[in-house]
């Protein structure tokens, strides 16, 4: 046999081959793999030109084996699956799968961090790595398996984990030195906290206030660091309430109008792997955050409730 005349594909090319032929998208077959649906379809058609025939029709909405595609699929199944059955070339099942997860700041910190034992408590084999980006990054930190953004406009396929409002928060012992404030008009005596993030101009307009977008003060590029200055009593922060949950709790923030908010961009997962530990993170988070929005929810609807009966007993 001269092995030198062997037009043999390499073995990726020929479980791209086989995945796609399976899965029929090279998506699919991509996510199966671990590898990008560009990389499948490349991979693929180095085989198909190497061998010098076509071995997948494209032309419909699905992958589609020719004649010829499968009667090579035929013959190279047998030789994969024995590839596949030799005990050196299956994963160690006890090493630990690495998952590394970007996210923005504010979202890690005071959304995912604090919840965070109830992934790891559930599965003790993967090796979580969670590192930050920053507010709007145009692309994730390198090897990175899940990617959280935040802002508009959300692409196609992704999957929104939170669709948020925001409403001013104020530390009480400033709400105490501007008192009162009955409605959104007494805010003019109060500092209003400046950040491009999340301007101010929306809510405005929902109060039913003409006012500029204020001018004055240092701008904090970070809405934690926005929280934090409205905790210090720095000023009037327009504040998602799912981001402020724990300073709302312990009351070292409250709302002043909860029954007046504007909507903010959400935040949301890029597309992703749907299996593995990518799969099984991507589902807690869709779940926490959903627990997240609601406790958020309800604290509003209580607050908004104890300011109308307190409206009340003071028109009275």
């Amino acid at each position: 046999m001269n092995l030198a005349r062997l037009r043999v594909p390499s073995l990726d090319g020929l479980l791209a081959f086989e995945a796609a032929a399976r899965y029929g998208t090279f998506e699919r077959a991509a996510e199966a793999l671990c590898i990008t649906g560009s990389a499948a379809a490349k991979r693929v058609a180095a085989v198909e030109q190497l061998l010098g025939v076509q071995l997948l029709d494209r032309s419909g909405k699905t992958l589609v084996l020719t004649a010829i595609g499968r009667e090579y699929l035929q013959q190279v199944a047998g030789p994969l699956r024995l590839l596949a059955a030799v005990p050196l070339h299956r994963s160690d099942e006890k090493r630990k799968a690495r998952l590394r997860v970007c996210a923005p700041p504010t979202f890690a910190r005071q959304i995912v961090a604090p919840k965070l034992h109830e992934f790891t408590g559930r599965d003790a084999s993967v090796e979580l790595e969670l590192v930050l980006s920053t507010p709007y990054p145009d692309a994730p930190s390198a090897a990175t398996d899940l990617w959280i953004r935040g802002g508009d406009p959300v692409e196609a396929g992704c999957t929104i984990l939170m669709r948020d409002c925001a409403t001013p928060l104020i530390a009480p012992s400033l709400l105490r030195s501007i008192e009162p404030v009955r409605s959104p008009a007494d805010m003019a005596a109060a500092p209003l906290l400046r950040t491009s993030l999340e301007p101010w101009i929306p809510w405005l307009h929902a109060a039913g206030l003409d006012w500029a977008e204020p001018q004055s003060g240092p701008q904090l590029m970070d809405l934690g660091l926005l929280l934090e200055a409205a905790v210090s009593g720095q000023g009037v922060a327009l504040g998602r309430p799912t981001l402020a949950l724990a300073w709302l709790k312990t009351g070292a923030l409250v709302p002043l109008f909860p029954e007046i908010v504007c909507a903010v961009p959400p935040y949301y997962l890029m597309p992703h792997a749907s299996y593995g530990a990518a799969g099984e993170f991507a589902d807690w988070l869709v779940e926490i955050c959903a627990r997240t929005s609601k406790e958020a929810a309800e604290y509003l609807s209580h607050c908004s409730r104890k300011n109308v009966a307190g409206r009340s007993e003071a028109g009275t």
